[in-house]
């Protein structure tokens, strides 16, 4: 398989692509895997083929994806409302899905680059929260790999903060004195930069990178089929988004021919996305910052592939909806499902929650719906414990991390501040 950017620049294949920075069509009936690495070698098995890593798919899949990815159902509510945990990770983040399966295929790609260049591949990544520590994690003490993350200060939860900057080693953290759309133009600059590029040799691994969206795609069709073959009916989906990698994921995976139906956008207080699908004057502003931090995105970068699978805005509009909601709906929906239910959300995953509740009551009556949780509650406990009145249990994997001393290097917000900061690298 050939992959074309959206810039109309030359086509590659999947180690070109990964390493720089759609799609079969596929009968839900002819897969017949059932756990989420069986899934992901069968389904993603097309997207590898004619590449030197097609071989290796199976133990990149076993390797990335060893922790459970359980759909659970909510019982108690109007009509069938299931939630995708998507949080049983090393960072406790959905983020792990794509940063471990791009660590693994970046790993076995390293050799097959000029062998002539002995430099190691120098990771950039931008992160509102969850991103940079999935990316830490999963690149920590990888020979041939030095990973600098840029996050945006005092805009990332204080459990955040300390997942980015915990690591040492081949890990550096740069806290910006910005928001995350300027850490994201900072890391698009480096790669446009002469001097960076003759210096360092860069790789990507935000969501732009299609070995992120890839194993994401996985984990929305799997539980489409989980749910299809149970109930013989397809699946609508709501996604917490902010970048739109995870809502891009779950739209590839309907394309590909996964039982899919209606794909809802929860977003917060940045209303670009919403607006847009409102009046087609796409509008990227600077960020506001939110309670769902990790979702403050005014420039999602994905948009781009959005709109060229969909070049007509109408067939855009058809393709996915968007529900925005505010600081205030997000702490109503974690205090009013604690209270009725006992189930503690993040402030992300309660948007996609808080987006439910929006709809009709025919459509959660009569049709099934599962929303994306996408991070564990205790990230954001100084959020949540205040909301619900009480301590939210710490899962193991945070819990080591949180033990871990933390080192942050201040930068400005601006692209020199950056080439400075890694002369020494």
């Amino acid at each position: 398989m050939r992959y074309l950017s959206t810039k109309g620049e030359h086509a590659t294949d999947l180690v070109g692509a990964v390493m720089q920075g759609l799609a079969p069509s596929l009968d839900p009936a002819s897969l017949a895997a059932d756990t989420i690495p069986d899934i992901a070698t069968e389904l993603l098995a097309p997207f590898f083929s004619g590449c030197a890593l097609a071989d290796a798919l199976a133990p990149i899949c076993s390797d990335a994806l060893n922790f459970p990815i359980p759909l659970r159902r909510l019982e108690g509510r109007d009509g069938a409302i299931a939630v995708l945990e998507l949080f049983h990770g090393p960072t406790a983040a959905f983020k792990d899905v794509g940063a471990r399966f791009l660590a693994a295929v970046m790993q076995r790609a390293l050799p097959l680059l000029d062998p002539a260049d002995a430099r190691p591949l120098t990771i950039l990544v931008a992160t509102s929260g969850d991103t940079g520590g999935a990316v830490a994690a999963a690149f920590h003490e990888r020979p041939g790999f030095q990973v600098g993350v840029l996050f945006p200060k005092g805009q990332v939860s204080p459990r955040q903060r300390h997942q980015l900057t915990c690591w040492g080693g081949n890990i550096r953290a740069f806290e910006v004195d910005g928001s995350f759309d300027q850490c994201q133009a900072m890391v698009k600059g480096a790669f446009a930069d002469p001097e960076m590029r003759q210096r360092h040799r860069l790789g990507a691994a935000n969501s732009i990178n299609i070995g992120r969206l890839l194993p994401q795609l996985v984990y929305h069709a799997a539980a489409s089929l989980w749910h299809w073959r149970e109930r013989g009916e397809p699946a609508n989906f709501i996604v917490p988004t902010g970048n739109l990698g995870n809502a891009m994921a779950c739209v590839w995976a309907r394309a590909i021919g996964m039982p899919i139906g209606r794909i809802i956008l929860a977003t917060n207080a940045n209303r670009t996305i919403p607006e847009f699908l409102a009046t087609g004057d796409w509008q990227p502003r600077p960020s506001v910052q939110t309670l769902a931090s990790a979702m403050d995105v005014g420039n999602p970068s994905n948009m781009e592939r959005l709109r060229h699978l969909f070049p007509d805005f109408a067939d855009l509009r058809h393709a996915v909806e968007a529900y925005p909601v505010e600081d205030a709906e997000i702490r109503q929906q974690i205090g009013q499902d604690y209270a009725r239910y006992g189930d503690i959300w993040c402030p992300h995953t309660a948007t996609g929650l808080r987006a439910y509740e929006q709809l009709p009551a025919a459509s959660r009556r009569d049709e099934s719906w599962i929303v994306a949780a996408t991070a564990h509650p205790a990230k954001f406990d100084n959020i949540v414990e205040e909301i619900i009145g009480a301590r939210v249990p710490v899962p193991p994997a945070l819990a080591e991390l949180l033990k871990l001393p933390t080192y942050a290097e201040a930068v400005d917000a601006e692209l020199g501040a950056l080439r400075s900061a890694m002369v020494d690298w």
